[in-house]
């Protein structure tokens, strides 16, 4: 994307295919922002293994953390590779420290670096006991050699490299037991002597099980040390076939594939990345959508090459690609061959829960886990350039949403405008930006208007009538009535009438009178919000033969307006359930910032290392929160947003809205 170019970050993931010594590898980049963690989310839901990257000189950040958890909500097993190594200011071994410490993993050295920062020329094989050097002419890093390490040329480095591989066969023999037996019976006197060979297969094991993670280096921008990573790639990660899926058994070979991003591409409609767990797919074959419960046709299968996609014929289980017009499918759904395909193995399934007695619906047992959808942090309005624009503008928004399921729009039914719900404020700024760049639209981006609502605390009496001769008919109407604070919450008013009315005069005007009633409490008398927790109780009601419902409606609500200015008012504001999970170190500058905010703090919780803090604030003190909360934590801390209720606010604080609206602050 440009937006990825100009600001040098991953926003959205991308897809390369390619084949690396006799292995298909399917390679996805997905971002490292906060903002965009469901990108990460969705498609670690789909992978076998995964690479962690790290910067050499910064080891573990903030949102690193954040990505690993993910990983291991995935169970996924990984590679850590220590990227710029020859940037100033990096260090090898605190790089490795802080992957110990912070993610309490247990990194296994594979390589070491041949000098650091600007010296920084190649890596040491632990394993096999070489050195890899490139050549320092070579741009694209194809150029290195390979050269055993020996006693007469590296003294030192083979010194080094012998009490690593020593410290590593310690390290996965203490976490692989078949591994230990073989070390401790032949190679107990000389580790020296024990074969590279079985080295790599333990590492694999211990890799698999998620014991430990084997960690590599080099510096991706000049292609040093890409090659041995990729190795490292296809001999300590998962292929499709060992990934141990429950779902399988059931489909015995029949198609079962995982919709999981959807592009909007100009030319062709929406396309769709599927990751297929069995059978096959071909173009121009029908497949069935669990989930949308739709049949749908596939025209086309192509293979992405990030921004380029090649046309196959054909595509096998454990592969990634993108498929043409799928029209309905959406992120997390479960794609198969056919719906008598799905019956019978949602028929195999409950015979196998039978079996181990275990019951749950059909359908859940089929479809396989989506991707839970992060609830949405920050808000705000968006407006189209002119009023002729909406609908386009609501085109562009669709589009978005289907494919970043993060991205919640709403329609403010207080306000009528459009609020755009999103991860962060650099989520939004990405939207804002892409509607203008992919849909041609300037649009503006507005600061939430909070949807005040409006009270009374006492009662109030008030009469009213209307005397109006319109051609030759006189309408009159006089209505008395009182409105008082409700017993109960309520958001439309809770209308009653006295004994003094007369029921044969309500048959035919009850209706007029309620839209009055309901029309007045609209607008209140303080902010023109709407009034809410009222009751109004009519007392006595007179009308004219031939008044007509329009009179009786306007009387009856200019009447309630007078009685709701009559009496005490008070502003009711949206207060929001907060929880914040942070870490123990950054707690008080996070409560002393949500003490500023008018914060209520119920409880303070510990999960971990980390405080997770419990209270209330209120939606107008949260403008920009989520930016506040990432520099005073350092981007460690977590929260969620939900509406709680609406709640009285102070004198104080009302009176200062009430001059801000009336522009006499």
């Amino acid at each position: 994307m440009a937006q990825e170019r100009e600001r040098g970050i991953t926003i959205q993931s991308a897809a390369v295919t390619f084949d690396w010594k006799g292995y298909r590898v399917n390679l996805i980049d997905t971002p490292g922002h906060v903002d965009f963690t469901l990108e990460v989310e969705r498609c670690l839901r789909v992978l076998d293994g995964a690479v962690a990257v790290f910067d050499a000189s910064a080891g573990v950040e903030a949102q690193t953390l954040t990505v690993w958890r993910q990983a291991d909500k995935y169970k996924i097993p990984r590679i850590c590779f220590l990227n710029k190594m020859d940037k100033t200011g990096v260090s090898f071994k605190y790089a490795v420290e802080s992957i110990r410490e912070k993610l309490k993993a247990k990194p296994l050295l594979l390589q070491l670096p041949i000098g650091e920062a600007k010296t920084f020329k190649g890596v040491v094989d632990v394993v096999n006991k070489e050195k890899l050097l490139w050549n320092s002419n070579s741009d694209n890093g194809k150029d290195f050699e390979r050269k055993p390490l020996l006693e007469i040329s590296d003294p030192e480095l083979l010194k080094e490299t012998v009490e690593a591989r020593s410290a590593l066969i310690e390290q996965v023999a203490d976490l692989d037991d078949e591994f230990a037996d073989l070390v401790l019976g032949e190679f107990s006197e000389n580790f020296d002597l024990l074969p590279a060979e079985k080295l790599q297969i333990a590492i694999r094991r211990v890799t698999l099980a998620q014991a430990a993670v084997p960690v590599l280096c080099g510096s991706a921008l000049k292609n040093k040390g890409v090659q041995p990573l990729l190795d490292a790639i296809t001999m300590y990660l998962p292929s499709p076939e060992e990934r141990n899926y429950d779902f399988l058994q059931w489909y015995k070979g029949d198609l079962c594939a995982l919709a999981f991003k959807v592009l909007h591409d100009k030319q062709r409609g929406p396309l769709v990345f599927i990751r297929i767990y069995s059978g096959m797919v071909k173009p121009q074959s029908a497949i069935y959508n669990i989930n949308g419960n739709c049949t749908e046709r596939v025209s086309r299968l192509l293979l992405p090459f990030a921004d380029q996609h090649i046309e196959i014929p054909s595509l096998t289980a454990g592969n990634i690609a993108l498929t043409v017009g799928l029209k309905q499918t959406a992120t997390g759904d479960t794609l198969v061959s056919s719906k008598s395909n799905a019956l019978a193995a949602a028929r195999r399934a409950e015979r196998e829960g039978e079996k181990q007695q275990r019951r749950s619906s059909e359908a859940e047992r089929l479809l396989l886990a989506g991707v839970e959808i992060p609830e949405p942090v920050f808000f705000c309005t968006i407006e189209p350039p002119s009023g002729s624009k909406q609908p386009d503008l609501d085109h562009a928004l669709k589009c978005l949403q289907r494919e970043d399921p993060s991205l919640k729009v709403k329609l403010d039914p207080d306000t009528g405008q459009t609020v755009l719900c999103g991860m962060g404020e650099l989520h939004i700024e990405i939207i804002h930006d892409r509607i203008k760049r992919e849909y041609g639209l300037e649009t503006f981006l507005g600061p939430l208007q909070v949807a005040y609502r409006e009270t009374i605390l006492n009662s109030a009496h008030a009469t009213d009538t209307l005397d109006k001769t319109l051609g030759d008919r006189q309408h009159l109407v006089s209505v008395e009535l009182e409105a008082r604070p409700g017993e109960t919450p309520s958001v439309t008013p809770v209308i009653e009438y006295a004994d003094s009315v007369s029921r044969d005069l309500l048959k035919d005007s009850q209706e007029a009178v309620e839209n009055g009633i309901h029309s007045a409490c609209l607008q209140g008398p303080l902010l023109g919000s709407p009034v809410q927790d009222v009751r109004i109780t009519l007392h006595s009601l007179v009308i004219h033969p031939g008044t007509s419902a329009t009179m009786i409606s306007a009387c009856v609500s200019r009447c309630v307006q007078k009685a709701l200015k009559k009496a005490d008012k008070q502003v009711l504001e949206p207060l929001m359930n907060l929880e914040i999970i942070v870490p123990r170190d950054y707690l008080s500058p996070v409560l002393a910032d949500l003490a500023q905010r008018r914060g209520n703090i119920q409880e303070i919780q510990t999960r971990q290392d980390n405080r997770v803090v419990i209270g209330f604030v209120p939606l107008a003190e949260i403008m920009g929160y989520s930016t506040v909360l990432r520099t005073l934590t350092s981007g460690s801390a977590t929260f969620a947003l939900e509406l709680s209720t609406y709640h009285a606010m102070n004198p104080q604080d009302q009176n200062t809205l009430l001059n801000q609206r009336s522009g006499t602050t």
